[in-house]
Protein backbone atom coordinates (compact mmCIF):
# COMPACT_ATOMS: atom_id res chain seq x y z
CA UNK A 1 0.00 0.00 0.00
CA UNK A 2 2.93 2.41 0.76
CA UNK A 3 4.28 1.98 -2.81
CA UNK A 4 0.87 2.82 -4.12
CA UNK A 5 0.45 5.96 -2.24
CA UNK A 6 4.36 6.76 -3.34
CA UNK A 7 3.50 6.47 -6.87
CA UNK A 8 0.77 8.21 -7.20
CA UNK A 9 2.17 11.31 -5.37
CA UNK A 10 5.36 10.65 -7.32
CA UNK A 11 2.91 10.69 -10.63
CA UNK A 12 0.93 13.67 -9.79
CA UNK A 13 4.05 15.60 -9.22
CA UNK A 14 5.72 14.95 -12.35
CA UNK A 15 2.49 15.45 -14.20
CA UNK A 16 2.04 18.85 -12.68
CA UNK A 17 5.29 19.75 -13.49
CA UNK A 18 5.35 18.33 -17.04
CA UNK A 19 2.24 20.21 -17.80
CA UNK A 20 3.20 23.40 -16.75
CA UNK A 21 6.74 23.36 -18.65
CA UNK A 22 4.96 21.56 -21.32
CA UNK A 23 5.47 25.27 -24.08
CA UNK A 24 8.98 26.51 -21.60
CA UNK A 25 10.76 23.38 -23.13
CA UNK A 26 9.15 19.72 -22.34
CA UNK A 27 7.75 19.75 -26.31
CA UNK A 28 10.61 20.74 -27.36
CA UNK A 29 12.74 18.28 -25.59
CA UNK A 30 10.54 15.53 -26.48
CA UNK A 31 10.68 16.23 -29.83
CA UNK A 32 14.78 16.54 -30.00
CA UNK A 33 14.40 12.29 -28.84
CA UNK A 34 11.65 10.71 -30.76
CA UNK A 35 11.23 9.66 -34.31
CA UNK A 36 9.69 11.90 -36.71
CA UNK A 37 6.41 10.47 -36.31
CA UNK A 38 5.58 9.80 -32.98
CA UNK A 39 6.73 13.90 -32.75
CA UNK A 40 4.11 16.18 -31.10
CA UNK A 41 4.94 19.43 -32.06
CA UNK A 42 3.37 20.55 -29.38
CA UNK A 43 0.12 18.70 -29.83
CA UNK A 44 -1.75 15.58 -27.26
CA UNK A 45 -0.23 17.27 -24.43
CA UNK A 46 -2.64 15.62 -22.28
CA UNK A 47 -1.65 12.13 -23.75
CA UNK A 48 2.40 13.24 -23.39
CA UNK A 49 1.89 14.50 -19.87
CA UNK A 50 0.01 10.90 -18.53
CA UNK A 51 2.92 8.73 -20.12
CA UNK A 52 6.24 10.50 -19.03
CA UNK A 53 3.92 10.61 -15.55
CA UNK A 54 3.94 6.80 -15.54
CA UNK A 55 7.11 6.18 -16.80
CA UNK A 56 8.93 8.78 -14.69
CA UNK A 57 6.65 7.48 -11.24
CA UNK A 58 7.87 3.34 -11.86
CA UNK A 59 10.64 4.19 -13.21
CA UNK A 60 11.44 5.92 -9.29
CA UNK A 61 9.48 3.58 -7.15
CA UNK A 62 10.74 0.58 -9.01
CA UNK A 63 14.01 1.56 -11.19
CA UNK A 64 15.63 -2.36 -11.10
CA UNK A 65 12.07 -3.38 -12.77
CA UNK A 66 12.42 -0.37 -15.42
CA UNK A 67 15.89 -1.11 -16.48
CA UNK A 68 15.16 -5.01 -16.87
CA UNK A 69 12.16 -4.39 -18.98
CA UNK A 70 14.45 -2.07 -21.08
CA UNK A 71 16.95 -4.73 -21.04
CA UNK A 72 14.80 -7.54 -22.31
CA UNK A 73 13.21 -4.89 -24.73
CA UNK A 74 16.32 -4.26 -26.32
CA UNK A 75 17.56 -7.99 -26.69
CA UNK A 76 14.25 -8.56 -28.56
CA UNK A 77 14.85 -5.42 -30.37
CA UNK A 78 18.52 -6.40 -31.58
CA UNK A 79 17.45 -10.10 -31.93
CA UNK A 80 14.45 -9.74 -34.23
CA UNK A 81 16.79 -7.22 -36.48
CA UNK A 82 19.04 -10.18 -36.35
CA UNK A 83 16.85 -11.56 -37.86
CA UNK A 84 15.40 -9.72 -40.36
CA UNK A 85 18.92 -8.76 -41.52
CA UNK A 86 19.87 -12.96 -42.16
CA UNK A 87 16.34 -12.89 -43.78
CA UNK A 88 17.04 -10.41 -45.93
CA UNK A 89 20.12 -11.60 -47.12
CA UNK A 90 18.32 -14.94 -47.69
CA UNK A 91 15.71 -13.63 -50.25
CA UNK A 92 18.26 -11.63 -52.12
CA UNK A 93 20.64 -14.79 -53.38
Amino acid sequence: MTILIIWLIAFCLIAYFTYQRWNSGVSAGLDKVLPSFLKSHGDNRYLWVITLAVLGATALVQPVEMLLVVILLALIGWAIMALASWAGNKTHR
